[in-house]
């Protein structure tokens, strides 16, 4: 047994100002980095360049959301589609193939996948999002697959015998019922996304991986920190949103 005490459970209250708190750090940040030259020079007396100025942190953030977004989205589509898909009569059959490759998009890390797609669409936001979106598709699938495992039969029997169409037992059942390993698995593919897509900038793609990169490349610690910062804190807003989400679902099933 761990001797550190459990971290209490939010509040919807609590929770709320834990995350508006949290998205307005990141804005301050974000805005506010472009101006802190005095507090990097003096924690970096020896860099003569301390601020990343090279493009504007705040233009890096919203890209790197909206990157983050678009290629999560379409993951959240296509592994709930192919989830519900392998329940159907004819789907059933396709499901062991759309676990291999799901499983296999996941097998290859997403800088292999970017190294395979520059050659096809170029370099910029496009190979960005295949990556994103393939690396994304599997915590959405598993998630909306034990969601949907989870369902007791007699349920589904009862759904049956009082003359519910198929899209009835699967809008007022199944998909209620699944929710929340649905929510998990989105939640864990969007993080994921989040930190994956500083790689992102490898390719030209503009995204808050940029200043990290820029400072790896020119030992400069400074730029480094201020990317990562920003990234973190993104991912904190980010994993808070989705308490909120769960939190909001379990008070509305009581």
């Amino acid at each position: 047994m761990s001797d550190w005490p459990a971290r209490p459970p939010l509040t919807p209250r609590g929770g709320a100002k834990t995350l508006s708190g949290c998205v307005v750090l990141v804005l301050l940040l974000a805005y506010g980095l472009p101006h802190s030259e005095l507090v990097f020079s003096t924690l970096f007396p020896d860099l003569s360049r301390p601020v990343y100025l090279q493009e504007p942190m705040a233009d890096l953030l919203w890209q790197h959301m909206g990157l983050v977004l678009i290629s999560s989205a379409t993951a959240v589509v296509v592994g709930t589609a192919a989830a519900f898909f392998t329940t159907t009569t004819p789907g059933r059959a396709f499901k062991p193939l759309i676990d291999m490759l799901a499983t296999l998009g996941q097998t290859f890390p997403p800088v292999a996948v970017l190294a395979v797609a520059v050659p096809v669409v170029g370099f910029g936001e496009r190979p960005a999002f295949l990556a994103l979106a393939i690396f994304g598709v599997l915590p959405v699938l598993q998630g909306t697959l034990a969601g949907l495992a989870s369902i007791p039969t007699p349920v589904l029997d009862s759904a049956r015998a009082m003359g519910m169409t198929p899209r009835q037992r699967l809008t007022e059942v199944q998909m209620p019922l699944a929710f929340p390993l649905w929510l998990a698995g989105v939640r864990t593919s969007v993080i994921v996304n989040i930190g994956t897509a500083a790689l992102a900038s490898t390719v030209g793609a503009k995204t808050l991986g940029l200043p990290i990169i820029v400072g790896l490349s020119g030992f400069n610690t400074a730029y480094v920190l201020q990317g990562a910062v920003v990234l973190g804190m993104l991912a904190i807003a980010a994993d808070l949103a989705f308490d909120q989400l769960a939190l909001r679902f379990d008070r509305s099933a009581e």
